[in-house]
């Protein structure tokens, strides 16, 4: 049996918060920065996991396991409601979704697959930033006049997501693609 340590605790409370995020997001009440608000705490939580992952020397199997398929989630889940808000395709988000399990599997399978590289972190921040963006109230009033900050946090997460659709193939396609070994 895995052992709860303080880290693993964290990012299962992170997980807990996933479903209340979507939900929140589909509310739709006028004021939406709640929403926002715990989306930005779940996603600044994971640096919190590691770091006391490390500090505490707690490292373990099941928190290797479960803080990347929690980062998954926090994105999938805000894109997924974002995808029955009418805010984004589909097709980008099965995109995501396809290159996430390929890797997941991937690893899984035991197959001869690198940790996470410098582009997956990169991809995984951009989407949480783009989420965050996209998260603020004028998503989810369509009364409210873009103007100012909001429009501006709305473009920028549009654009960002697109960003990370393209970081996504290619973290993808470095990732999966077969290494040179060096003989020594």
């Amino acid at each position: 049996m895995a052992v709860m340590t303080i880290p693993t605790i964290v990012t299962s409370f992170r997980l807990c918060l996933v479903p209340v995020i979507m939900v929140g997001m589909l509310i739709q009440e006028a004021n939406t920065w709640w929403t926002e608000c715990l989306f930005m705490f779940a996603a600044g939580s994971d640096w919190l996991d590691g770091y006391l992952a490390r500090r505490l020397d707690q490292e373990s199997e099941l928190g290797r396991f479960l803080d990347p398929l929690v980062d998954k989630l926090l994105v999938l889940g805000p894109l997924l409601t974002f995808i029955e808000m009418g805010v984004i395709p589909a097709w980008p988000v099965f995109i995501i979704l396809t290159r996430d399990l390929v890797v997941s599997g991937w690893r899984v399978s035991g197959g001869s697959v690198p940790g996470a590289n410098m582009w997956g972190k990169i991809k995984t921040l951009c989407q949480l930033i783009a989420v965050g963006c996209l998260l603020g109230p004028s998503t989810f009033i369509e009364a409210l006049p873009m103007t100012g900050f909001l429009s501006f946090s709305y473009q920028l997460g549009h654009i960002l997501f697109w960003v990370s659709v393209v970081l996504t193939v290619v973290s993808g396609v470095i990732y999966l693609w077969p290494q040179k070994i060096e003989k020594a």
